[in-house]
């Protein structure tokens, strides 16, 4: 009986054929979990955009009018349009 052992470097190389092949032949899933984990990685792209990736709910603030002149009215400092 004749024992027919792979080396080391030819098994190496046999498990990253399998890895390769099997990552290009199975589908990878785009689940809502997938996408929050990274856009980017789990191809989560639609024809508006990423589905993950948008803009924020809240609208930039506003730092008040520009005002060129200023009155006292009533003892408070205001703007006014004259």
């Amino acid at each position: 009986m004749r024992k027919t052992l792979l080396s080391l470097p030819a098994g190496l190389f046999m498990v990253a054929v399998v890895y390769a092949v099997s990552s290009f032949v199975l589908p990878s899933t785009a689940s809502a979990v997938v996408c929050a984990k990274g856009v980017y990685r789990a191809g989560c792209v639609g024809p508006n955009g990423a589905a993950v990736a948008r803009r924020g709910y809240v609208a930039p603030r506003s730092h008040g009018a520009v005002c060129r002149r200023y009155g006292v009215v009533g003892g408070v400092r205001r703007c006014v349009a004259w």
